[in-house]
């Protein structure tokens, strides 16, 4: 045999195994004829009986022995089922006799009485077993009490009959009852399927969803469905602000009555009848929303008690946890994508922040992120000024702000104390704090942070949104977090500022050094039109280090350095220009103004110093219209005057004159 004849041979054997299948050869409903009441169904069957009784009595009620006669019916025990009430009274309550010789002999029992007077009347009482069809098992006994003026010679023929048409009742009544219990099942089987179906696809479109709000939609949508009539809303813990008007925080009550409160604190569902006004006839049902990780909100429903008999829990809750598992799937996708989106912001905030070492330049920038990361209206920045005591605003986009505070006012000062960050949702509602940034710029929310430096706090960042409620948990987190690396740059600035500083300053005076000052007036002599420098010696300093010793030169050198820089102008320029020699650069002052400020250091260093000691200076000046304009020609010119003070008996001033130029 070939291949394709093996084939085709097996194919048309399966064809013909389905097709004996699909149709069988006998009637699909030949088993309902051969189906039979067995002993295993008699304890289960009384309501099988009794409803084959009463249908009995209502298709023989024209038969003159069925409505003449008193019937009843028993089960396999000759207990009482259904029948005429007067067979449970006197005088035929004492009939139970004649039941137990039926039971015990398994044939029909006739009695009839020696002395019909005895009971009050003549009555002729029988007992008639009904047996299954296959096994011949006791199903029931139908018992009857005759009147003896009935009696003839068919009527044996007639009882048996009546017997015999009500055990087809029986049977008629058992199959109608097997099949509806399979009509039952099969029912609940398609309304199980009809249910997995429903929730397969409800299902589907949920883990089809990565996004919080439409998770939540799906569900009010699949329920909505499901049963129009029922009013649906999802109240939820989370810190989620939904678009959906059928989605609602959860207030907690402090009395704890509400149903949607203990359902979520117990975590089960929870049904009441509705009370209060609107709510009669209704009934309340709400349903725990959760996940792996914890319950996220209650669905609350609203129906009437009518349809509440028609409502499959079963299925909603299956529903309702689908839902919450696919809203926790979405929330941490939610959480991944923000804290993806967080390490990102961070990065080329820190990247960005690092591209400049001014202070000055740092704060600017990191205000501008700020109100731009968070859609802020205001941002302020305020650093510690340790020496005034408050807090200076450093970089700020609100007008006619104060330029400092004192260190304990307001929300700078109560985060820069505390070391803690704020969350602020309403500030009309706020009486513990005042607040001029909040005031100025009518603002309600309000978030701040810390700013820490090598694990000091030094000032703290506020940001500021006019509308109340408006930022989140996930907002106060993410500045906690950006404040640090903002504290971290502000540090590489203080700590490369003080780098430069100590680079330009001599260490033993704190005036600047000799390079930084000649940078300085070349600078000055491009930009203004005049300045002066005076060039200061101790004199006969030497002999102090041989008498007192070094420390005390180090010390004489300190103080005359202190009453130089007590004696000029904030804008003036001195430096130690080497050894006991100080040198101080007053831009645009000419020499003679120059002169006056050379006299008061050298009246109080011959006052003030300890011990005292004298000093000698000699002065220099440019102008703009000098054939040459240098920083060299200017120390020279400066030296010259110096050398001749010093020659000329010391503690004395000298200027330059023509010669020197």
């Amino acid at each position: 045999m070939s291949e394709h004849q093996r084939e085709t041979t097996k194919h048309q054997s399966l064809f013909q195994t389905n097709t004996e299948l699909a149709f069988p050869s006998e009637s699909a409903t030949s088993w309902l004829q051969e189906i039979d009441l067995s002993i295993h169904d008699l304890p289960y069957v009384d309501h099988v009986i009794q409803e084959a009784f009463l249908q009995w009595r209502t298709e023989g009620q024209a038969l003159t022995l069925s409505g003449q006669a008193l019937w009843a019916v028993t089960d396999y025990k000759g207990r009482w089922i259904e029948g005429d009430k007067a067979l449970l009274a006197e005088p035929f309550c004492g009939l139970t006799g004649e039941i137990g010789r039926c039971l015990e002999s398994g044939e029909q029992v006739w009695v009839h009485p020696d002395d019909p007077a005895d009971r009050g009347s003549s009555w002729v009482t029988t007992v008639i077993p009904v047996f299954t069809r296959r096994d011949h098992a006791l199903v029931c006994l139908l018992f009857c009490v005759i009147p003896a003026c009935l009696l003839d010679e068919g009527i044996r023929d007639t009882v048996a009959a009546m017997a015999l048409h009500y055990r087809s009742c029986l049977y008629k009544s058992f199959k109608f009852a097997l099949v509806s219990d399979i009509l039952k099942v099969q029912e609940s089987t398609e309304r199980e399927a009809n249910r997995r179906s429903i929730l397969f696809q409800i299902m589907q479109r949920m883990h089809d969803q990565i996004d919080v709000e439409t998770v939540l939609t799906e569900v009010l949508d699949s329920l909505e469905v499901l049963y129009p009539t029922v009013r649906a809303r999802l109240l939820m813990s989370q810190d989620h602000q939904s678009r959906n008007p059928r989605v609602e925080p959860l207030v907690f009550h402090p009395w704890g009555e509400d149903i949607c409160v203990r359902s979520f604190m117990d975590g089960r569902l929870m049904m009441q009848d509705g009370s209060g006004e609107g709510m009669e006839g209704q009934t309340e049902i709400a349903i725990p929303l959760g996940g792996k990780q914890g319950v996220y909100g209650v669905l609350h429903l609203v129906m009437s008690r009518e349809l509440r008999e028609d409502l499959d829990l079963q299925l909603i809750g299956m529903v309702v946890d689908t839902a919450g598992n696919a809203f926790e799937n979405a929330k941490l996708y939610e959480q991944s994508n923000l804290l993806i989106h967080e390490l990102r912001l961070i990065n080329e905030l820190t990247q960005r922040l690092n591209q400049s070492l001014k202070l000055g330049d740092i704060y600017k920038f990191a205000s501008e992120e700020m109100l731009d990361i968070f859609q802020a209206d205001y941002c302020c920045f305020l650093q510690y000024n340790e020496e005034r005591n408050v807090l200076e605003v450093m970089a700020s986009n609100v007008s006619g702000l104060a330029p400092s505070f004192d260190a304990e006012y307001g929300f700078g000062g109560l985060v820069f104390h505390k070391k803690e960050p704020v969350i602020l949702s309403d500030y009309s509602l706020n009486g513990k704090v005042p607040s001029k940034l909040m005031e100025i710029t009518h603002s309600q929310s309000l978030i701040a942070s810390p700013l820490t430096v090598n694990g000091k706090v030094m000032g703290a960042i506020l940001l500021t949104h006019r509308s109340p409620h408006y930022f989140s948990y996930d907002n106060y987190r993410l500045l906690q977090t950006l404040s640090s690396h903002i504290g971290l740059s502000v540090s590489n600035a203080l700590l490369h500022a003080e780098l430069r500083r100590m680079a330009n300053r001599d260490m033993l005076t704190d005036m600047y050094a000799r390079h930084y000052l000649d940078k300085m007036i070349q600078q000055y002599q491009v930009s203004d039109f005049c300045g002066s420098l005076i060039v200061v010696d101790i004199d006969e300093f030497k002999q102090v280090n041989d008498t007192y010793g070094h420390q005390k030169g180090d010390d004489i050198l300190r103080q005359v350095s202190d009453i130089v820089k007590s004696s000029i102008r904030e804008e003036d320029v001195p430096a130690r220009w080497g050894g006991e020699e100080l040198a101080v650069y007053m831009p645009q002052l000419g020499v003679h103004q120059a002169v006056k400020v050379a006299e008061v250091i050298r009246s109080r260093v011959a006052r003030e110093t300890s011990p005292s000691v004298t000093i000698s200076s000699g002065i220099a000046e440019w102008c703009w219209t000098d054939p040459q304009v240098s920083v060299d020609s200017l120390f020279y010119r400066a030296d010259m005057a110096l050398y001749r003070a010093k020659n000329s008996g010391r503690n004395q001033i000298q200027m330059e004159n023509m010669n020197d130029m």
